[in-house]
């Protein structure tokens, strides 16, 4: 990593560990200031599985400053650390279904060449991917926890073949976890359900980011079914089959703006519509003997969660359940346990505990550290504005707290990744911070987002650069409407294809915005569609269908590309990159340095050696966060200019 920064929140940090901290908002003072580590003691979880006995829980935790495994005893709320790795990010998966072994998914240095491995009792790990090079993802248990599957595509580095490990005995000698093939991947169709007697494997075909056909794949004949002959663009996403594998239950946008819930019944072929919402289902889940059902629904950038008792025929009230989204819903075995995740904006993820049998919920985690007062942070607020077009944008709104009357900010658009992505109501510590030290943040969901309906999500495509660009304009004209935003003082951050959208808006609106952010973003589309991994080979023309082919229009992706019009930018930014990345190669970042080098425009450039595409580690997130708000200080608050006048 280039180290640039390092000095200034020591002095704060150990005055907010001397003593405890007040509500400030209850005493009429502003809130107090944090620094980055502060926010980022925050501890990230993510990830459950319950143990054999359903005593304990698997989970991942960045609490030694990189994601481990971890377990968390449901009596006690004692956690144990289980893997110890300080250099690459490792994430459990699952339990095996008789002891204390379990399956847990690491790369290297973020390359993402994932590897699947298994965790003994007494400590050995064995890699199950025999190949170096190969990628590889876990796909789940059988029905009857007799062997588990995973793709790999270590045959055909563009596809993803499907194998099966038969689980033997943890006391067998010389468990070898052999790999059975049951789906040779030959066309790009992934697997996306299972049948619960494991004939049946139902494979998604995409043939654009909006439209995609299902398969259903007899593995004992070899026979593959269409099972959804269309025309047109319609999405179709897979879920579960019935116990009796008599239906396959599926997601899809047919005839309707938003995915809902139908069933197909493998011997008629007749469809059904199951359920639908006034917004996206994310997913429909069945727990293990179909006692329940689980619907999760994406309304409007929050999740929200219906779990129905199947055997009834009635939703459930579930009582005393936390305020915030309810996320990553898992049913134990038995039944009779569910664990959950509930956050907020301003609210970090915290593991809960539900008990069918006595409707009780029980809180097993407390991320949030203690340093920082809650009335302290910022909720985020849902607004709309209309864009040049009349289209309504929705966006999440983060204003600081403290004001005077008459007090103006800086303020900074946060673009999301994707493109097709979505801004969230969930706790972000970098957003937190900004805000924190005087910055209002507003995350644009603009066009081509999802979670808005598939004609939103197809509105900017082929239009990257161009109308999605206009949207984060409008943007800028709404933070101008509000009385304590500084109106000449906006810049635009983001990552990935936000990354893009920061360049994009310095070269092709070059007096828009103030200063931007650009975390490892494209700069030039033609090298990074010729240079996408191999094993998006089954998304590919996909991709092409909606940003450009880069052989057929290589003119259009030139005229989109920062790159080649850097002579066009005059606003300062900073670059921020992995150099492991294998999406957006550091390349596209080294590049469009230089250009802005060349051309005396004032830029900073943060490279991380040990990271990939999105930062995983605790240290660096913190230095990428010090770097950007020193940044912002200096460029957009003139923090230094004024100090250095004072001085004068």
């Amino acid at each position: 990593m280039r180290n640039y920064f390092f000095l200034a929140a020591a002095a704060l940090f150990l005055a907010a560990c001397s003593q405890a901290p007040e509500d400030n908002a209850e005493m009429g003072k502003p809130p107090a200031k944090y620094t980055i580590e502060q926010f980022m003691d925050v501890t990230e979880i993510n990830g459950s599985s319950f143990s054999p006995d359903e005593a304990k829980i698997l989970f991942n935790s960045k609490a030694s400053g990189i994601y481990n495994a971890y377990t968390i005893d449901i009596e006690t709320a004692e956690q144990t650390q289980v893997t110890q790795s300080e250099d690459n990010a490792i994430f459990a998966r699952a339990y095996f279904p008789e002891d204390e072994r379990f399956i847990f998914t690491s790369d290297q240095g973020g390359n993402e060449i994932t590897h699947i491995y298994i965790k003994e009792p007494n400590g050995a790990v064995k890699d199950i991917i025999k190949d170096s090079t190969a990628k590889a993802s876990f796909l789940g248990w059988s029905q009857d926890r007799s062997k588990f599957y995973y793709g790999s595509n270590s045959r055909d580095a563009r596809f993803f073949d499907m194998y099966q490990v038969k689980v033997n005995p943890l006391e067998d000698e010389g468990n070898l976890y052999t790999s059975t093939m049951v789906y040779q991947n030959e066309e790009g169709m992934n697997p996306s359900a299972i049948s619960n007697n494991g004939r049946y494997v139902v494979l998604s075909q995409t043939i654009t980011t909006s439209n995609n056909n299902l398969y259903l794949l007899d593995t004992e004949t070899g026979e593959k079914k269409l099972l959804t002959p269309h025309e047109g663009s319609i999405s179709y996403n897979a879920q579960y089959f019935s116990l009796d594998d008599k239906k396959l239950f599926y997601l899809t946008d047919e005839d309707n703006e938003f995915m809902y819930l139908k069933s197909y019944d493998l011997e008629s072929g007749e469809t059904a519509e199951v359920q639908k919402e006034p917004w996206d289902i994310m997913y429909a889940y069945l727990s293990k003997t179909g006692k329940y059902k689980v619907i999760a629904t994406n309304k409007d950038a929050s999740t929200e969660i219906k779990i129905y008792d199947e055997e009834a025929g009635k939703q459930l009230s579930l009582p005393d359940m936390p305020e915030g989204n309810i996320t990553s819903v898992n049913i134990s075995d038995s039944e009779k346990l569910m664990t959950f995740y509930a956050s907020s904006s301003k609210s970090p993820n915290n593991l809960y505990l539900y008990n069918f049998e006595t409707q009780k919920v029980k809180k097993l985690t407390d991320t949030m550290n203690p340093e920082i007062v809650p009335n302290d942070l910022v909720a985020g607020e849902v607004i709309r504005f209309e864009s040049f077009d009349g289209m309504e944008i929705p966006s999440i709104l983060y204003k600081p707290k403290g004001l005077k009357e008459g007090e103006k900010v800086p303020a900074m658009l946060m673009i999301h990744g994707g493109p097709g992505g979505q801004t969230r109501l969930n706790y972000t510590p970098r957003i937190q911070y900004f805000v924190n030290h005087g910055y209002a943040i507003l995350a644009v969901n603009n066009r081509g987002s999802s979670g808005y309906g598939k004609t939103f999500y197809a509105a900017d495509n082929r239009k990257h650069g161009e109308d999605d660009l206009q949207d984060c304009v409008e943007s800028k004209k709404y933070l101008a409407t509000l009385d304590y935003i500084d109106a000449d003082k906006i810049g635009i951050m983001g990552g990935s294809y936000g990354g893009y959208m920061v360049m994009a808006a310095l070269a092709f609106a070059p007096e828009e915005f103030d200063v931007g952010v650009n975390y490892f973003g494209v700069t030039n589309w033609i090298r990074t569609l010729k240079s996408i991994p191999p094993w998006w080979t089954s998304m590919k023309d996909a991709l092409y269908e909606e940003m450009g082919d880069p052989v057929v229009d290589s003119v259009m992706l030139y005229n989109k590309s920062p790159l080649f019009y850097a002579d066009r930018i005059t606003k300062p930014f900073i670059v921020l990159q992995g150099a492991n990345d294998p999406r957006v190669l550091k390349v596209e970042s080294d590049e469009i340095v230089a250009e802005a080098e060349k051309n005396n425009v004032p830029v900073e450039y943060v490279v991380f050696d040990d990271e990939g595409h999105g930062f995983v580690k605790k240290e660096n997130n913190i230095a990428a966060s010090k770097a950007v708000l020193k940044f912002l200080d200096k460029y957009l608050k003139g923090e230094e200019e004024e100090e250095t006048q004072a001085s004068l």
